[in-house]
Formats: structure tokens, C-alpha cells, sequence
């Protein structure tokens, strides 16, 4: 499920996203209803999608969405089935229409629904410190533990046998079994998505959730977006140190271990059992294989085959960055 706990204010006809997008419905007919907004991924038969990167043309040729927004240069690129809808600039329409289809997805302002945890169902289920806030649409499973004033805003659901220290919030996140989560992090907020026109940023929607797996560790001061099209997911038994940033639709497999004050920009997937030392920087929309080690203050601008050590900005094979570093 890419966003269970956002509402869809679909369908909508063809014609009226032409119309928002101030564009021409030549040779589209314009009936046709239009039910969601997805990736190239997930993207369906009466699905509207976009394109707009090459990095992304091996999914744009398999796609099974019946429009894609996309550019004059990509349009080709994709199926028959899928009709293109030529726009100068991709992202900022596929906002345009995201806020169409889910416009409570935009703001990220404090949860007013939250109550104290003494006033909800979970006050004799859950083992809580002082000043805990719980908002809508929560699930907490058995034998977990809350910390103090840590505030679990809307659509949050929580597995059993965890450990939510103190000083976090945490919203739109389904957090699977035997999770602890240490103090002071921030999950489920919307990623750093905008785009400056003129004088005012355009903010992006964000649509996905965070997906934490059972048995993983979130250290101190954690930051974790959730996905603005996908899901952002942290894959089983993955253990993250203090002070690292998960950027939106960053996907880390399992068995993965990523030391303090790393950076995962948005979109990357880094694969199973990967290794991360403290303070490396690893760029946006790139692969990480599996069984990777990233050596400390390394910066990751390209994609790393599975099997491989590397070291270094920009990061290279580390046979290679030890001789050229004697």
C-alpha cells in the first residue's frame, strides 16, 4: 500500500486535469476518468503517471498507466498504452495533480486530534512515561513501551513488542514488530520537496508512508521522511546509529548497518545487508547492491554493484582509493 492513510478525492476526468495543467485535450477523449496518481511502478490501467528523467526509462516502457506526464524528448519512450501528456516542466505538474487527488497531503502542521494516552484505550495496554499524546487513527500492538512526551500523531500503526523512547513524533508510519526507536526522532514528516517559482516555493505532496520492518533499531535523533510517491521503507533488522537523515522513497533492505551522521537522499535504494560508515553522503536516485561496505566521509554520487567496497568522495573501488591515497 503506497498511501492507506491518505484520502483519494478521485476520480477526475481527464479533461479537468488538461484544464489545470492549462493545457489542449487535442485527440484525448475527454471522459475518460482518470482514478489515482502513481509511479511508474505502481501505476495501473486508469492510472495518470509521469516520466521525467531517462534514468527511469526501463520502467517508463513497462508501465501500465493509460496517461504519463512527461517531456517532448521522453515521450517516446513509453507504451502504446499509455497516452503521453507533453508539459514543460514534469515535476511541477505531477504536484499540481497529486494535490488534485490528495489534498491533505501538503501541510504538515502539528496534529491537533492528539490526546493525553490517559484518555484513549491503550492506558491500560501500553507501559507509557509522562505527557504521551496519541492522535487519530492509531494502532498500538502488545507489550510495548512509550517514552516521555513523545507525541504519535495520526495514522500510525505499531506492532508488537516495541520501544518508543522519549522526544519523538512520529505520523503517517506503520512500524512492524520487535522495533525500538530511541529519543528525540522525527517519522512519518513530509520530505524536503518543493520547487521555487518566482517568489513562491511550490511545496510537493507526499502521498507514501514510512515502512519500518520488524527487529530494526532507529538510534538517536533520527530522521525519517516519508515517501512523497513511494513508500520510504526500512527492511528487517536494519540497525541505523544516531543522527542520520532518511530522505523521502528511500527504500534500505535488510540486514543493514548504517553508522552516525549519514545522509540518504531522496529516492536511492540501497540493497540487503550494506554497510555505511559515519558520515557518508549518499547522493539521490542511485543503487546501492547488496552486501556493499561505504567507508566513513565517503560520498556515493553513482550507482555501487553488489559485492563491492568503496571509499572517498567521489567513492571508489577501496583497492583504488588506498593506492591513490598512500
Amino acid at each position: 500500500m503506497v498511501n492507506p492513510f491518505f484520502k483519494n478525492h478521485g476520480p477526475f476526468k481527464i479533461s479537468e486535469i488538461i484544464t489545470i495543467l492549462n493545457l489542449r485535450s487535442d485527440n484525448i477523449d475527454e471522459d475518460i476518468e482518470i482514478k489515482d496518481i502513481k509511479d511508474l511502478f505502481t501505476s495501473g490501467l486508469e492510472d495518470i503517471t509521469f516520466f521525467h528523467s531517462k534514468k527511469y526509462k526501463e520502467v517508463a516502457i513497462n508501465t501500465k498507466a493509460s496517461f504519463c506526464l512527461t517531456t517532448e524528448v521522453l515521450k517516446n519512450e513509453l507504451p502504446k498504452n499509455c497516452k503521453a501528456i507533453v508539459v514543460d516542466n514534469v515535476l511541477v505538474c505531477t504536484s499540481k495533480i497529486t494535490s488534485l487527488f490528495y489534498p491533505d497531503s501538503i501541510n504538515d502542521d502539528f496534529d491537533h486530534t492528539t490526546i493525553n494516552i490517559n484518555d484513549t484505550k491503550f492506558k491500560n495496554n501500553v507501559t507509557f512515561g509522562k505527557n504521551v499524546l496519541i492522535g487519530e487513527n492509531v494502532s498500538i500492538g502488545s507489550n510495548c513501551k512509550i517514552g516521555h512526551n513523545t507525541i504519535i500523531e495520526k495514522n500510525v500503526s505499531i506492532g508488537d513488542n516495541c520501544s518508543i523512547g522519549s522526544n519523538n513524533i512520529i505520523r503517517s508510519t506503520q512500524i512492524k514488530n520487535n522495533v525500538k526507536i530511541l529519543d528525540n526522532c522525527v517519522i512519518g514528516k513530509h520530505g524536503f520537496g518543493f520547487f521555487p517559482i518566482k517568489n513562491n516555493n511550490l511545496r510537493y505532496p507526499h502521498i507514501g508512508i514510512v515502512l519500518i520492518e520488524d527487529n530494526c533499531e532507529i538510534g538517536c535523533g533520527a530522521t525519517i521522511d516519508r515517501g512523497s510517491m513511494s513508500n520510504t521503507i526500512i527492511g528487517r533488522n536494519t540497525y541505523l546509529d544516531n543522527q542520520i537523515h532518511i530522505a523521502h522513497n528511500v527504500k534500505i533492505g535488510e540486514n543493514s548497518i548504517i553508522a552516525g551522521q549519514v545522509g540518504i537522499a531522496g529516492s536511492s535504494i540501497i540493497g540487503s545487508n550494506v554497510k555505511i560508515g559515519g558520515q557518508a553522503g549518499i547522493s539521490g536516485h542511485i543503487k546501492i547492491g547488496d552486501n556493499v561496505e561505504i567507508g566513513g566521509g565517503s560520498g556515493v554520487i553513482r550507482n555501487i554493484p553488489d559485492n563491492t567496497k568503496v571509499m572517498g568522495y567521489p567513492a571508489k573501488n577501496i583497492r583504488e582509493f588506498l593506492r591513490d591515497n598512500k
